[in-house]
């Protein structure tokens, strides 16, 4: 088959790909989204049944496009994926489903896309795979007892898939959080194990003045150009992000017990930090994503597999570049409402360059 060729290629048909979409779209590129889903939104169609977005739907918005509902409702993450779906077909936006690329080289300054028998250059690419990949589950889960039903936050649909008992939730950011509160109030006695990831009060502090002030602290604040966003960016790729939605009064009133961090495993079960052995039917690991990309083979990634960018930027491959990376800028990078800022910045340099 002969190969397909773009002005620029973006791989990832999710928010971050739609967003640098709709630029591209502006700028009158000659491009193609490649999405491996079958449909558009449904990486977020997959996720719990009851998982509502963590900010609320004024500050959910791609560019050019409102999310309708009222400022301060947080949608599910059905009307989320219906979202996209319509941002996609309103902006005209030219994705091929079920494509998934399996390789990324470059040869004589021009990129090659492999995606199983199809074949794709362009001069450009922009990787909007996302931020959550290869779900993250710790080596010890292998010595536990083969008793205690394991599943990961991104396996998790419903309460029922976990057994009645004590269950151990590992991970205490916005998804362990979520599940622990849902899984007690379904009658599971539940004990929530990790960091204290702090909180951001959207509930309050994102009313002020409209929201002005809480989303600027969110995405200028807590930014790469600031020391307490540098330092908020190290805890949060190693220990996850501050709790935005829940209070941690709400999993007080569950009767979510917070627990030490788990370390290991004796006797098949878990041992935590504090040397205690929880006797447990069930665990949840809402322990992350570790992003894949070893589809792209071009020396561009440092020692634990992220590539090396600078605000999105591949210096080592001009024309290269990524969307959506968690806290690419800034807290808000990977968020709905903060994705389009870092595509626009990616678009305009494509511009500058051409």
């Amino acid at each position: 088959m002969s190969d397909q060729s773009f002005h620029t290629i973006v791989i990832g048909g999710g928010q971050a790909g739609l967003a640098a979409g709709h630029y591209l779209k502006k700028m009158g590129s000659d491009f193609v989204v490649l999405d491996a889903s079958e449909r558009t939104g449904a990486s977020w169609r997959r996720r719990w049944e009851s998982l509502r977005l963590f900010t609320p739907a004024k500050f959910n918005a791609l560019p050019g496009k409102p999310f309708l509902r009222s400022d301060f409702y947080f949608p599910t993450k059905d009307e989320a994926a219906n979202y996209l779906e319509e941002y996609a077909g309103e902006f005209r936006i030219p994705i091929l489903h079920t494509t998934r690329v399996d390789s990324l080289t470059k040869s004589n300054g021009t990129y090659r896309v492999s995606a199983g028998s199809k074949e794709f250059t362009a001069e450009h690419v922009i990787v909007a795979t996302g931020a959550y990949q290869n779900p993250v589950v710790p080596s010890c889960a292998w010595e536990l007892d083969s008793s205690i039903v394991q599943l990961h936050s991104d396996n998790y649909v419903r309460p029922d898939q976990v057994p009645l008992g004590t269950v151990l939730v590992v991970g205490a950011g916005n998804s362990g959080a979520e599940i622990s509160i849902e899984l007690a109030s379904k009658g599971r006695r539940v004990f929530l194990a990790g960091r204290d990831v702090g909180r951001i009060p959207a509930e309050a502090f994102g009313r002020v003045l409209g929201g002005k002030p809480y989303w600027l602290f969110l995405s200028r604040v807590l930014s790469v150009d600031t020391p307490v966003g540098r330092t908020v960016r190290t805890k949060a790729l190693h220990h996850g992000s501050p709790l935005i939605r829940l209070k941690t009064a709400e999993m007080v009133t569950a009767g979510v017990n917070r627990c030490s961090r788990v370390v290991g495993v004796r006797d098949g079960l878990p041992l935590l930090e504090n040397g205690t052995v929880l006797d447990v039917n069930a665990i949840v690991w809402a322990t992350g994503y570790r992003p894949d990309f070893r589809w792209i083979r071009l020396p561009i990634h440092s020692e634990n597999g992220y590539p090396v960018h600078e605000r999105g930027v591949v210096r080592k491959a001009p024309g290269l570049y990524f969307v959506g990376l968690h806290f690419q800028t800034a807290l808000s990078s990977s968020l709905l409402g903060g994705v389009g800022n870092d595509a626009r910045l990616v678009v305009d340099r494509i511009r500058q360059t051409d």
